[in-house]
Parts: structure tokens; sequence; C-alpha cells
């Protein structure tokens, strides 16, 4: 038990680095952490540098693994269930793909235009930017692991029931024709050396963290901001537990909003750090990353107003629920 608590201390919250970019602000700068310009430049160093180091690491490993299962391997194995194990399986497939909801719109249209029933591709399509392996990592490192794996479990079930509602809903009349128009040619992959799996996995890491560093850096300074410059009073009155629309509210607010989940994670400790309830928290993070303006847009190119609606509609009422209970039993993971 020592040995994982030091770990999970010394490798997930890098209390090393918290105490070197202390020594660093005290000593270089001359300023107390205490305070509010030493605190956030404190929050901002540290954070930046600790989510940019987990990142590439995670990253690297994941897509390491994900070289083994290209998208045609992967449409054959999902190609071999039906119903809601599909839906499962389009869910947790989501799950080890780092990508934001822009960026897995082609893989949907792939899988849709390759014969996957509608309901699984969307399940996959909500659970791709909301839930995956790096961020439940960053999350314990911010928070814990209770409401890491908790926050997991609500992504991957809010992404089945979506998924299987849209299923039975029988909804492929307003997905465009031309997504199913495409031709996807069942070529055999040629098997990867060791060598040829870390070169893409590297070449992951770089493509992903040029696609949301400016995210990560933006969103650390809104959480470092938040956390020492905005009075808790202000935050409590607006968003605070007792207030039954502060979820409404994170909700609403997260959607004109795009940003990948590692850009929104320091926004929702500053927040949280500042006494708003972890579900209101998760709610705004979960909007950011699955409800964004552009992906919705992006998202109409392919699909029609309607089916549209009805999966934003779905995915909101599912983010709502998540937050209040969250909300409610929050005080039981902290």
């Amino acid at each position: 038990m020592f040995i994982f608590e030091w770990l999970n201390n010394q490798l997930l919250r890098m209390e090393w680095l918290y105490d070197l970019v202390q020594r660093l602000v005290e000593n270089l700068f001359g300023l107390s952490i205490q305070d509010r310009l030493g605190g956030s430049i404190h929050f901002y160093i540290y954070d930046v540098i600790k989510i940019f180091i987990l990142l590439s690491v995670l990253i690297f490993t994941i897509s390491y693994i994900q070289s083994f299962f290209p998208p045609e391997r992967t449409r054959k194995i999902l190609g071999r269930y039906n119903g809601i194990s599909a839906n499962i399986l389009g869910a947790l497939l989501g799950t080890v793909t780092p990508f934001c909801s822009c960026s897995s719109i082609p893989l949907f249209i792939g899988f849709t235009s390759a014969g996957l029933p509608i309901g699984v591709t969307f399940s996959f399509l909500i659970s791709s930017p909301l839930v995956d392996l790096a961020s439940v990592i960053l999350l314990a490192s911010i928070f814990n692991w209770k409401i890491a794996i908790a926050y997991v479990v609500v992504g991957i079930v809010l992404a089945v029931i979506g998924g299987s509602i849209i299923s039975k809903a029988k909804l492929e009349k307003y997905v465009e024709p031309f997504v199913f128009g495409n031709k996807v040619l069942d070529v055999e992959q040629e098997e990867l050396t060791i060598r040829e799996r870390m070169e893409y996995a590297k070449d992951q890491v770089l493509e992903i963290i040029n696609k949301v560093w400016l995210y990560i850096l933006i969103g650390v300074g809104i959480g470092a901001a938040i956390h020492n410059w905005i009075p808790e009073t202000i935050i409590s009155a607006v968003l605070g537990q007792d207030k039954w629309y502060s979820v409404l509210l994170a909700t609403l607010a997260g959607v004109p909003m795009y940003a990948d989940i590692f850009g929104t994670l320091p926004i929702a400790e500053a927040l949280v750090l500042k006494g708003v309830g972890i579900g209101t928290a998760l709610s705004f993070m979960m909007a950011v990353t699955a409800l964004s303006l552009p992906s919705m847009i992006l998202l109409n190119k392919v699909v029609k107003i309607k089916l549209l609606a009805i999966f934003a509609g779905i995915v909101t009422l599912g983010i709502l629920i998540i937050g209040y209970f969250f909300n409610a039993v929050g005080y039981l993971l902290m």
C-alpha cells in the first residue's frame, strides 16, 4: 500500500516537480506561492510541465498498442458483434483513441461507410473525446483514482446508452448519403516491426501534442486565474454546490467552447479547489469536449439536423444527469 501511494504521488501527482517548481518560484523570482502572483506562476509552470510529461508518455504507450489494431482490423472485430455488446465495444474503442471530437468524426465516417451500424459508431463518437486512457491518468493525478474510475464508468455508460437509443430509433436515413457511398478496401495490413511501431507511436505523440498544446496552455492559464485571482465567494455564488442550476449553467457554458479534455482538466481542478461541486466541474469539462460548437458544425456535414439534435439532446441530458449524480455523491469520492 505504501509503495502504491509513493508511486501515485511521485509518478502521477509528481510531488517532486511541485517542490522543484516551488523552489524555482521562491528562489529565482523571489515570490511566495502563498501570494497571488507566486501561486499563479507556480500553478501554471507545474501543471503545464506535468500535463505534457504525462500526455507524452501515455500517448506513446497507447499509440504503440493501437498499432496492433488498424482501422480495418478494428472494423472486422466490431463487425462480429451486434446489439448492446457492439455498442459496448464501440464505446470501449473510443476510450483508447486520444482524439478530440472533431478528430473523431473522420473515423466515424470510416466506420459507418464500412457497414457498421450507426448506433455503434455513435457510441464511439460519444466516448472518444469524452473518455480516454490518458485523461483517466490525468484525472487521477489531479483528483484521485476513485473519481477517475467513476468518470470512466459513467462516460462509457453514456456512450452505450446514447448509441443504443440511436440504434433502436432506426435513424440511418438521417445520415448524409455520401457517408454510405464511400468505398472501403478490404486490404490485408502488413505486420509492423517493433521499430516501425515505435516510430508510429512517436509520430502520434508529436501530432497530438501539436494539436492540443495551445489548448493546454490556455486551459492552465484560465485555471491559474480562477485558482489565485477570482475570489471564492464569487465562484460559489454562481457555481456553488448549493445552487441547483450550477450543473446546467456549467454545461451550457461549455458548449460554445472548443478544447481538448487535456485543456479543460486544469480549469476543472481550479473550480473544485474553489469549492465548486465535482459534478459541476466535470459537466463543464464534458460539455466542452463532447458538445463543442465546432464539432457540432462539422458533424452537421455528415448527418442531418434531426439526428444532430437527437445526438446533442441525448448527450446533454446524460451530462446533466452525471453532473447532478457526482454532486450528490462526490463527497464519498473525494
